[in-house]
């Protein structure tokens, strides 16, 4: 191998080039936005909706009081969630536009300081000044923002987060997540009602916890635990409180 294959694969490198794995031309962060977003929208559908209807059913309350509450939960979450969710994602989206407009700003005025700073970049990294400044000449000259917002911002110019996105992922997950709890409340028998949402919500979260964990290329064991504890606490305390709500009321 020359010395000019080896300056090709250290370009490589660091342009972030992994043989053998699939690279898809944008899209990465916008797919890990709206699943990020609709697995804590599922998650948060689960929880939320079950701990409202046990703790109905904690009052002894009809299947109908419980069918309209567990609705009510439903809508009002869902709606919370996805207005939550766009503007949460909206505020990041404008802070990386503004980080952005900057770069162009100071790409345009200084370009000599920002290739010298894009060059300590990649030495940083490990490489030579030499080839660390033949990288950023070359990078530079393909496609300035993209070679310095990447290197410096850490932002892909072509993958900004979209909000609408994680609005509709949230808004959907949490519409389904709220539909087990809901139906495990309404559709058994009086004296079944919580055993059953118990049962089904603690195996939902478990999911939810191991598709988070997934996800996010975290531990699964410890993020399936928190999730179902997290669940069980909630249904607990919102159950005593609707029982003794209707012990007081008694």
């Amino acid at each position: 191998m020359g010395p000019g294959e080896d300056d090709r694969g250290a370009r490589s490198a660091a342009a972030g080039d992994h043989p053998g794995e699939p690279h898809e031309a944008g899209g990465l962060s916008t797919r890990l936005n709206w699943l990020r977003a609709g697995v804590l929208g599922a998650n948060d559908g689960v929880v939320s909706t079950a701990g409202l209807v046990v703790g109905v059913a904690g009052a002894r309350s009809t299947a109908q009081e419980l069918l309209t509450a567990g609705l009510a939960g439903l809508l009002a979450g869902s709606l919370s969630m996805a207005a939550g969710e766009y503007v949460s994602v909206s505020t990041q989206r404008d802070s990386e536009r503004a980080a952005l407009a900057a770069e162009r700003r100071e790409l345009a005025t200084a370009p000599e300081a920002e290739l010298d700073e894009l060059t300590g970049l990649y030495i940083g990294k490990g490489l030579s000044p030499q080839l660390a400044r033949q990288v950023a000449t070359e990078l530079t000259a393909h496609d300035p923002l993209a070679a310095h917002a990447e290197a410096e911002l850490g932002i892909n110019p072509k993958e900004l987060v979209n909000p609408w996105n994680a609005a509709g992922a949230s808004l959907v997950a949490f519409t389904v997540g709220a539909l087990l709890p809901l139906l495990a409340i309404v559709l058994p028998p009086a004296d079944a009602r919580v055993p059953v949402t118990v049962g089904s919500v603690l195996a939902a979260l478990a999911v939810c916890g191991w598709g988070s964990a997934r996800l996010g290329g975290a531990p699964v064991r410890p993020a399936v635990l928190r999730n179902v504890a997290g669940g069980a606490l909630a249904m607990a305390v919102t159950y005593l409180a609707g029982s003794l709500l209707h012990a007081s009321a008694g």
